[in-house]
């Protein structure tokens, strides 16, 4: 067996790879960073360090890894001969995986199975998305080669922190993770991926997850990096930022379970453990890191002002989603170029044509209203 993933950074070795190595796939990993790719075919194993309490060493062999950009052919030659594609580069760069796909179906003998394909990203529904951009990259071709894969949603969940230096391609990682895969789509031939887990409604899965998990991370970041904090484990041992992040998830709890009848026992239990895993004292993940791409953070499907406008529709509180909010537009990263456009926007352009630009909302919404006065205190003390 043999899979192809695209992005080999920490999360691809650290947390995919390492599932499917451990699946029995031979690994072939794609990046467009020429010298990570050229140190992976330099290793003949790497090492994936699970560092907190239960946390072991776990070594993975069996890989070799393409530059996509300078060997288009030998990816496609591989993907043409795969059982399974999965992908961890980034929701947006998606559309630029797909034509790799695209040509690799293409390719492939109509005598083998569908290949199997996951995006495992940080966003709900990423492979509807990936299908998508290789429809479009495929064109009129698409009719002929969409039986020659299938598509299958996931949702995952591992922190795996900026890695100390002189690591090479070993990676550094918490002990727990989550990789939750839609069900159907595979049939009766699911992907062989040990600690992965089938269901037939993937839905509460990405939500509780996108909204518990990242929500909590990135209100982290936000309200420490105000705060002055530097790591994220320093930020939830204030009590008053550890609660006002508490504060943001009841919120989202409660939205998933009107939402999805989630049990709010059960999600009172998932938040203690997402904050436990905050505070690993052996992974001193940085408000900088975590933080970073505040744009995206606060699009119209993310972590705040997805699980915020839903809650309002429903006329929820969002008080606490709120000022996690109004903490991210403070966050003023130099080295960190969409911290630096947002702040360059809030500068130029008025309260409201800033949501709009930032959010996607319109003044018909009711969390509108909110959202200026957030924006307005902001730019009241730029």
């Amino acid at each position: 067996m043999k899979a192809v993933h695209f992005g080999a950074g920490n999360i691809g070795r650290g947390f995919v790879g390492l599932l499917l190595h451990e699946g029995g796939y031979e690994l072939v990993f794609s990046d467009v960073a020429a010298p990570l790719v050229d140190a992976i075919n330099a290793a003949s194993s790497y090492t994936v360090h699970e560092v907190g309490e239960g946390g072991i060493d776990k070594t993975v062999t069996g890989f070799r890894a393409i530059n996509s950009a300078t060997e288009p052919d030998a990816l496609v030659a591989e993907i043409a001969t795969a059982d399974v594609v999965t992908t961890a580069v980034g929701p947006t760069v998606l559309r630029f995986v797909a034509p790799h796909i695209a040509a690799g179906l293409a390719a492939r003998e109509t005598s083998r199975p569908a290949l199997q394909v996951m995006a495992c990203e940080n966003a709900i529904n990423a492979t509807d998305l990936l299908r998508d951009e290789v429809a479009a990259a495929a064109g009129e071709g698409w009719a002929d080669l969409q039986s020659r894969a299938v598509f299958a949603n996931t949702a995952v969940d591992r922190i795996v922190p900026a890695q100390p230096d002189g690591g090479g391609v070993d990676v550094t990682v918490e002990p727990f993770f989550e990789w939750a895969i839609e069900r159907p789509p595979f049939g009766d031939n699911p992907p062989q991926i040990p600690g992965a887990h089938f269901v037939d409604d993937l839905a509460p899965y990405i939500e509780r997850k996108l909204f518990t998990v990242n929500t909590g991370h990135a209100a982290a970041a936000y309200l420490g990096a105000r705060a002055g904090h530097v790591t994220i484990a320093q930020t939830l041992a204030d009590p008053a930022i550890a609660g006002q992040v508490i504060a943001a998830l009841e919120e989202t709890s409660a939205l998933l379970t009107a939402k999805h009848e989630l049990p709010v026992d059960e999600l009172a239990d998932y938040r203690a453990t997402i904050l436990r895993r905050f505070q690993n004292p052996a992974l001193p993940d940085t408000v900088g890191r975590v933080g970073r791409q505040p744009l995206r953070k606060l699009s119209r499907h993310e972590r705040f002002i997805g699980p915020a406008t839903e809650a309002a529709e429903r006329g929820m509180s969002v008080s606490g989603l709120l000022a996690a909010v109004g903490a991210a537009l403070e966050f003023d990263d130099p080295d960190d170029p969409q911290s630096q456009e947002l702040q360059q926007l809030l500068r130029e352009t008025d309260a409201s044509a800033a949501v709009t630009r930032i959010t996607g909302l319109g003044p018909e919404h009711p969390l509108f209203v909110d959202l200026v006065e957030v924006v307005h205190a902001r730019q009241r003390r730029l």
